[in-house]
């Protein structure tokens, strides 16, 4: 598989010719000779390489969740580094200026609440708004045939939830840009550069593409991008650990009331597609339990194209609700509800499950509800 960024490379960077270009990007770009896509694009047009935007996290990666990035120089080539997740997360015509051309290579996961996705849309409005040309150069996601979760509500739209698609909405990011032109930006001046020698079945880091860098500090591994949709609720519900700060973050689930073996074995009752649950001790880095070993369940993928982790998540929820009480999943000291329904972009989903309606049904009215996106998804996909 060659990345967006390799196969402009073996064009020349042909698009680029003579223009003043911006990059929207950050270190987790990776290249297949092991440079950034900044390193790449810095090489091939010195100083027509004009200025460089970064998402949540930091253009160099090293920020933590939803902490405030603040512009600066880059240290070595002098030009603006400013940040899309501080003072302001859409640029202002200002930060635009003198560019002829806006490239766009994030490693995102495929996850609305993940919040690339918002800073690529607000990238693309400001764009649109400024008459500036755009490019975006593709990346792989974890679940690329992963349609799951509920279509978010219209009046909770924002950076979390930053566009009408579900939880997992399964389009990388060329997909998701071609997606947002049609859907709200149609007079975007917009190109892609799709990836080449891969496809939708290609779900595993083979080691056969670029490395994998974390695209943020809580997302380590290939393995916990897939399963980062299925346990990320635990970012609201401070009763149990996802082990965030550690190596396995978004993989496990551990709290001291857990018994793992009786829940892994509820669990594989479901026969839920596409993933095993297996015990798993671990020692909690963070959160409520911090510094305390856990009985705890680590989640694997064992097939990408059945995996559906928005249904998991409430397989899972509905599992520890039924076999503990109630009051370990929604009454925990520090739970916040209204987080919960942020990350789901609907208050339907929380209630719908201390209600105690079964996550089969919930599922399959979610599906009911993503058709209209289904088709519009399938017209804007390039592999």
């Amino acid at each position: 598989m060659i990345v967006g960024m390799d196969v402009l490379a073996a064009r020349r960077f042909d698009a680029l010719h003579g223009r003043r270009v911006g990059l929207l990007s950050h270190q987790a770009a990776l290249t297949r000779n092991g440079t950034t896509s900044a390193q790449c694009l810095r090489a091939a047009l010195g100083n027509r390489l004009a200025a460089l935007y970064g998402p949540e996290h930091g253009f160099f990666g090293q920020a933590g969740a939803g902490v405030h990035t603040t512009s600066r120089r880059h240290p070595d080539w002098g030009i603006p580094v400013h940040s899309l997740y501080g003072e302001r997360r859409k640029p202002t015509p200002a930060m635009l200026s003198g560019l002829d051309l806006m490239v766009c290579d994030l490693q995102d996961l495929g996850v609305r609440c993940y919040t690339y996705l918002a800073t690529l849309r607000n990238m693309l409005e400001a764009c649109r708004d400024a008459g500036l040309s755009v490019l975006v150069t593709d990346r792989p996601i974890p679940l690329p045939r992963a349609v799951d979760g509920p279509m978010p509500d219209a009046d909770a739209l924002g950076f979390v939830t930053p566009c009408m698609v579900p939880l997992v909405y399964g389009m990388t990011p060329a997909e998701s840009a071609l997606w947002l032109r049609h859907t709200l930006f149609p007079d975007l001046r917009l190109d892609v550069v799709p990836m080449e020698g891969w496809t939708r079945e290609d779900a595993a880091w083979d080691g056969q593409r670029p490395a994998f860098l974390p695209p943020s500090p809580g997302i380590r591994t290939w393995e916990s991008a897939m399963t980062y949709a299925a346990t990320v609720f635990c970012e609201a519900l401070s009763g149990i650990d996802c082990g965030r700060n550690t190596n396995l973050a978004f993989r496990v689930l551990g709290a001291p009331w857990l018994r793992a073996g009786q829940t892994c074995a509820r669990l594989k009752s479901l026969r839920l597609a596409g993933v095993a649950f297996t015990p798993y001790r671990y020692t909690a880095a963070g959160g409520t339990y911090d510094g305390r070993e856990l009985d705890g369940i680590l989640l694997t993928v064992t097939d990408p194209a059945r995996f559906a982790p928005a249904t998991v998540s409430l397989a899972l929820l509905q599992t520890l609700a039924e076999q503990y009480g109630p009051r370990r999943v929604w009454h925990h000291k520090g739970v916040r509800p209204t987080w919960f329904d942020t990350l789901y972009g609907t208050a339907t989903t929380r209630r719908d499950l201390r209600g105690g309606r079964p996550f089969r049904e919930i599922a399959a009215e979610w599906r009911t509800t993503q058709r209209a996106f289904q088709t519009a998804r399938a017209a804007v996909l390039l592999y």
